[in-house]
């Protein structure tokens, strides 16, 4: 079982599907048909673990060169973070705004966030970036959820309703789950 999943994109289904599509042929969008004859594909995520000798044969002519990438490290996690115009730190304030909540991270938060980001990726599966999803949802679960109420207390006490989250917040919301390493598996 655990190795049919592991070895998914390997399966010949896959790469056949896949065929058609990288050696050139016209395929439906929702934008109207594609020619893929002179698209460039470079494939990755599920691709990593795989060796070329698992590929189909004409798989591994079409898609010659193979590069291993390093994983992302917590000063790439702080720049996912900050650099966009729309990351995701933005977005989640926006987002407890329309709540009518404040919300504001410390340098040294976003910095946790990264650093747990990364030390889940090297210890689980790496999935990059995605995971900074999960460990955001986390972090901020409660906030989101009591949000509401909060924001009701602050109105009848005539003032704005703040959250800073802190490094020190971030690390005592995953602590514990970083100590259950298997629990923290299914959950992050």
């Amino acid at each position: 079982g655990a190795q049919m999943m592991h070895k998914s994109v390997t399966c010949d289904g896959v790469q056949r599907d896949l065929l058609p599509i990288i050696e050139g042929s016209i395929v439906q969008t929702k934008y109207g048909n594609v020619n893929t004859d002179h698209i460039l594909f470079i494939c990755s995520g599920a691709f990593h673990s795989s060796k070329p000798s698992d590929m189909l044969a004409e798989l591994q002519g079409r898609l010659p060169i193979r590069v291993a990438l390093k994983g992302l490290t917590a000063a790439d996690f702080f720049r996912i973070l900050t650099e966009p115009t729309h990351n995701m730190i933005s977005q989640q304030q926006a987002l407890l705004a329309t709540e009518g909540v404040k919300l504001t991270f410390t340098t040294g938060a976003i910095k946790a966030i990264a650093h747990v980001a990364e030390e889940v990726n090297r210890s689980l599966e790496s999935i990059g970036a995605r995971r900074l999803h999960t460990i955001l949802e986390r972090v901020l679960g409660d906030i989101s959820y009591s949000a509401p109420e909060k924001v009701e207390a602050a109105k009848e006490e005539g003032k704005e309703c703040e959250y800073v989250v802190t490094e020190e917040y971030v690390q005592s919301v995953m602590a514990e789950l970083l100590k259950k390493k298997d629990l923290s598996r299914y959950v992050l």
